[in-house]
């Protein structure tokens, strides 16, 4: 079962003796409640910061204690081969019109046949980049989806949208197809008769990675060069985008990351009827080989441009992120300390730097 999910039940066993005692009290067979305790999991994450932010049209610092994401995550199983997932997301704390709400992010039925043949329907992850496919919980920097290149492709509800995709493992090739809704269309609206076909390929030539959800890094735990190519179109209109990632454990010296991103995204699939933008970004990062306490220390610096083709002077924003990360636990239990610097070209948005602290916890 994918980690993605976050479906570790750390203490399964203590309430399987609980099931266990109940169970013999009234009389129960012992093997239906631990079969219905082992097809069935738990868990949940939470990212939250401090962050001192200037900008430029404002002359005093604003400083924000904020809690980005919070996610509870069930997973359970009719049968071996029929699955089913359902995630939940708190919008955070920014104080906009949408935030302080729970919603579905993830609401699927699982047919995994094998490695080779799955169909998934309900609402998830379309194919798209790798950006998209591993979300703020398992991305190696903590300023996610914050360069206007990494979050274009068009969703429901936190990258997520409502279709059906067919995917496969086949060796080093990774394989994904669907079809999905056109998101905020309703029947007699314009568009409504549109649907997105979204598709993904994939190829590892080190080590394979299993499954639908991807990874930014596994902090040593993989060997990898992966490229992968991905494409929504819908109404005439199509996104697509190149996604690379290499990493590499070095014994004895430590875990080195490079991962990049080209992505152009237009209209419908990327923000709306004639909306038009493209960019990419380059990642570096070092994790250190020996345990400083119980973590080690991470570098990492990642550097982003996105260009906006809008009516009037097209605008540019460079993003340059700089974090020293503590991994105890890899993606269950980090920390980072943060620099994200953002600059508008040919724009009235002010320019912007971010400075503060992150933690992440997940069980």
């Amino acid at each position: 079962m994918s980690k993605h999910m976050g479906l570790q039940t750390r203490s399964k066993g203590i309430r399987s003796l609980g099931w266990c005692a109940a169970a013999v009290m009234m009389g129960a067979p012992l093997g239906a409640f631990a079969f219905s305790l082992q097809d069935f999991s738990i868990g949940a994450g939470i990212r939250a910061d401090f962050t001192n932010t200037s900008s430029d049209n404002t002359s005093n610092n604003a400083n924000d204690f904020a809690v980005d994401d919070v996610r509870l995550y069930l997973s359970g199983a009719a049968t071996d081969k029929i699955k089913f997932t359902f995630n939940t997301e708190y919008t955070g704390s920014g104080g906009g019109p949408g935030d302080n709400k729970v919603e579905v992010m993830d609401a699927i039925a699982r047919f995994e046949y094998s490695p080779e043949f799955n169909i998934w329907a309900g609402r998830f992850l379309p194919p798209s980049d790798r950006a998209n496919l591993y979300g703020p919980f398992y991305a190696n920097h903590w300023g996610v989806y914050r360069d206007g290149v990494q979050d274009g492709y068009a969703n429901e509800a936190v990258g997520r949208d409502n279709g059906a995709a067919y995917w496969g493992d086949f060796g080093g090739l990774k394989v994904s197809v669907g079809l999905f809704d056109v998101p905020n269309t309703s029947a007699g609206a314009d568009k409504a008769s549109s649907v997105i076909t979204a598709a993904r390929l994939q190829y590892d030539f080190w080590d394979k990675e299993s499954g639908y959800w991807l990874n930014s890094t596994y902090y040593g735990g993989k060997n990898l060069l992966a490229v992968g190519a991905a494409a929504q179109t819908a109404d005439g209109d199509t996104s697509y985008s190149f996604d690379f990632l290499m990493e590499r454990n070095v014994t004895g010296v430590g875990v080195f990351t490079v991962e990049s991103e080209y992505a152009r995204y237009k209209g419908i699939t990327g923000g709306g009827a004639g909306s038009k933008n493209d960019g990419a970004y380059g990642l570096l990062s070092y994790v250190l080989p020996q345990p400083v306490g119980p973590g080690k220390l991470q570098v990492l610096g990642k550097y982003a441009v996105a260009n906006f083709d809008v009516p009037g002077p097209n605008p540019k924003l460079d993003t340059a992120e700089f974090d020293l990360g503590y991994i105890v636990k890899e993606f269950n239990a980090r920390g980072y300390l943060f620099f994200i610097d953002q600059n508008f070209k040919k724009s009235s948005s002010p320019d912007a730097t971010y400075v503060g602290i992150g933690l992440q916890v997940q069980i």
